[in-house]
C-alpha cells in the first residue's frame, strides 16, 4: 500500500486513509525523536534555561519530511541560543520539551495512532520506553548549588523545623518499585504546605535546611533526589508560557522516578487572585496550574515529592489556593532571649575571642522541648477574633472535649469568616492525622538504608503503623486553633490592605477633585 500510495495509484476511497496513516506515522516519529532526545540529555541539564520561543515546523506529509523539519528548526535554535555547552543542552531540551507537547495536542484528534499508542516499546541499551505520547522520566536529580543548613542554624521557628525534619523523613519512606508511600497510604503525608512570615524571619534557611537533609539521605540510599524552585522569573509576557512553566515545575517535581521538593518563593508574586485587574495573565495561569495540581480531580499524591509555598504576604495570595497548602508553616523567627542569643552567636561565626556568657549555646533550639511548648501554645487561639468565638462558644457549651462540641467551634469559626469551608476542615484533620504520626523516623534507618529504606514496602508500612500515635482531643483543638489562627491572620491583613488601598483611593480622588476645581477657576 505504501509504494501504491507514494507513487498515487492508490483507488479515491483508500487515498485518504493513506494520508492518515503517513500522518500518524509522522507524528509518532517526531514524537519519539523528541521524546528521545530530552531522555538522553537530562542528565546532563543545569539549571541554566533558554526561551526560545515556540515551535513552527511540525510537518505530517510523511515521517520523513517531518523529522527533517524538526532538525532544521532545532538547528536554526542551536545557532540562535547557544553560546556554551550549557546553552545547548538547555536549547535542545527546551526544543524537545515544547514539541513535545505540540505534538501531545495535535495527536489527541489525529486517527490511525492506535498502533503507536497501544503498545509499549523499550530501548534496552538505553533504558528508554516510549509509551504512545507520555515522556519517559529518566531518574535523573538536578545539581544543587544552594548553601544547605544544619537544623541547628535554623533559629526560633520550631514547629515548622520539625515538620520540616519529619517531611524529609517521610518522602525517603516512598517505594520506588510500588510507586507510593506507606505514609500516604496510612495518613500523615504532608503534600502541600505554606510557609508564611515577615521578612527576614528564616524562609529562606528553613528551605535549605529542608533540602540539605532530602538531599544527604538520598545520597546515603543511592536515590536520585530532584529540587526545583518557581521565581518571579518563570513569569512570561507571551500568552500561555507561564502556564507551560508552571506545568514543567510541576510535572518535573512529581516524577515518579525521582524523590522531589518543589518551592514555590514569594507566591504572592507569582500567582494572581482570580478576578484582581492588577494580576497580569500570566499571573492567572500560574494559578489555574497549582490549583488543579495541587487539589485537583486528577491529583495523585504518590508520597515521592512535596510542594511548599512561601510568603511575606499570604493575605494577597488566593484564597482557594491558599487553602490547597495542607498544612501552614509559620516562620516567625527568634521569638525569646535565648533565640537572640543564639542566633547572634550563629551570625558572629568563629573568628572572633568575645565570651559567649552565661548561656548553654542552642539548649533552646532542642525540637522535643520547644516543639511540646509550641503546640500546647495553640490549646487556645492567639488572634483576637478567634479568640472572641472560643470565648463566645465554650461559655455557651463549655469545655470542648467531644466531637459534637468541636463542631460546634467550628461552626462558629465559619460564621466568624465564610471563607472557613470544608476545605479547611479537611486541611485540619490530615494536620491531626500528621500529629498522629508524631515521630521522627530514627536516624539509624536513614544512615543504614537496610535497615528500613530497601525493606519492601509492606514491610515499611508495617513499621511505620508501629511508631504510630493515638489521636487525642487536645490534638484536636490545637491543630484547629493554630490553622484557624493563621485563616484569621490572613483575613485580618487582607481586609486592613484592602481598606488601606480604598482609603489612599479616596484620598487621590478627593486630591484630583481639588486640583480639577483650582485649574478650572484659573
Amino acid at each position: 500500500m505504501r509504494s501504491e500510495g507514494l507513487e498515487g495509484r492508490l483507488p479515491k476511497g483508500k487515498s485518504s486513509e493513506f494520508s492518515d496513516l503517513l500522518a500518524a506515522e509522522a507524528l509518532a516519529v517526531m514524537y519519539s525523536f523528541a521524546n528521545g532526545l530530552a531522555f538522553l540529555l537530562a542528565p546532563s541539564a543545569t539549571e541554566t534555561t533558554v526561551e526560545i520561543g515556540g515551535v513552527e515546523e511540525v510537518l505530517t506529509d510523511n515521517a520523513q519530511l517531518g523529522l527533517h523539519g524538526c532538525l532544521w528548526e532545532l538547528d536554526q535554535d542551536i545557532e540562535k541560543f547557544s553560546d556554551s555547552e550549557d546553552k545547548l543542552v538547555a536549547t535542545c531540551l527546551a526544543y524537545a520539551e515544547m514539541l513535545m507537547e505540540k505534538l501531545s495536542l495535535r495527536a489527541q484528534t489525529a486517527p490511525r495512532l492506535e498502533a503507536f499508542t497501544s503498545v509499549t516499546y523499550r530501548v534496552e541499551a538505553d533504558d528508554f520506553t516510549i509509551q504512545g505520547f507520555t515522556p519517559s522520566h529518566k531518574a535523573r536529580g538536578s545539581k544543587i548549588t544552594m548553601q544547605f543548613k544544619e537544623p541547628h542554624q535554623v533559629v526560633g521557628n520550631h514547629i515548622a523545623k520539625y515538620q520540616s525534619m519529619k517531611l524529609a523523613k517521610m518522602l525517603m519512606a516512598y517505594d520506588f518499585e510500588r510507586r507510593l508511600n506507606p505514609f500516604a497510604e496510612l495518613g500523615g503525608f504532608i503534600f502541600t504546605f505554606m510557609g508564611d512570615g515577615a521578612p527576614g524571619t528564616g524562609k529562606t534557611t528553613l528551605i535549605q535546611m529542608m533540602a540539605g537533609l532530602i538531599n544527604g539521605y538520598c545520597e546515603t540510599a543511592g536515590y536520585a533526589f530532584r529540587y526545583q524552585n518557581f521565581g518571579i522569573d518563570n513569569i512570561d509576557s507571551y500568552q500561555g508560557k507561564s502556564g507551560q512553566n508552571a506545568k514543567a515545575f510541576i510535572q518535573n517535581v512529581l516524577d515518579p522516578a525521582v524523590i522531589g521538593f518543589g518551592t514555590i518563593d514569594d507566591i504572592d508574586q507569582i500567582a494572581g487572585k482570580r478576578g484582581d485587574r492588577q494580576s497580569s495573565a500570566g499571573q492567572q495561569e500560574v494559578t489555574a496550574v497549582f490549583m488543579e495540581a495541587f487539589a485537583g480531580a486528577n491529583t495523585v499524591v504518590r508520597g515521592n515529592c512535596t510542594f511548599g509555598m512561601f510568603s511575606n504576604y499570604p493575605e494577597n495570595v488566593d484564597d482557594a489556593l491558599r487553602q490547597r497548602a495542607g498544612a501552614r508553616f509559620l516562620v516567625d523567627g527568634p521569638i525569646t532571649r535565648d533565640d537572640y542569643i543564639d542566633i547572634l552567636a550563629l551570625l558572629m561565626g568563629k573568628n572572633h575571642d568575645i565570651p559567649l556568657g552565661d548561656h548553654e549555646l542552642y539548649a533552646a533550639q532542642e525540637i522535643k522541648k520547644a516543639v511540646a511548648a509550641s503546640f500546647e501554645g495553640h490549646g487556645k487561639p492567639h488572634e483576637e477574633g478567634l479568640l472572641n468565638v472560643w470565648e463566645r462558644v465554650s461559655s455557651e457549651i463549655g469545655d470542648l472535649d467531644t466531637i459534637a462540641k468541636v463542631g460546634t467551634y467550628l461552626k462558629g469559626i465559619q460564621e466568624a469568616d465564610a471563607r472557613f469551608t470544608g476545605r479547611a476542615i479537611k486541611n485540619i484533620t490530615d494536620a491531626v492525622k500528621v500529629r498522629a504520626m508524631d515521630f521522627e523516623l530514627p536516624n539509624e534507618w536513614m544512615e543504614e538504608p537496610d535497615l528500613f529504606l530497601f525493606k519492601s514496602y509492606d514491610e515499611k508500612r508495617d513499621m511505620i503503623a508501629d511508631l504510630r500515635q493515638p489521636i487525642t482531643m487536645e490534638m484536636v483543638i490545637q491543630e484547629v486553633n493554630r490553622y484557624a489562627d493563621s485563616e484569621f491572620r490572613y483575613a485580618d491583613k487582607s481586609d486592613e490592605v484592602a481598606i488601606e488601598n480604598m482609603v489612599r483611593d479616596f484620598g487621590r480622588t478627593e486630591e484630583a477633585k481639588r486640583r480639577y476645581v483650582e485649574r478650572k477657576g484659573d
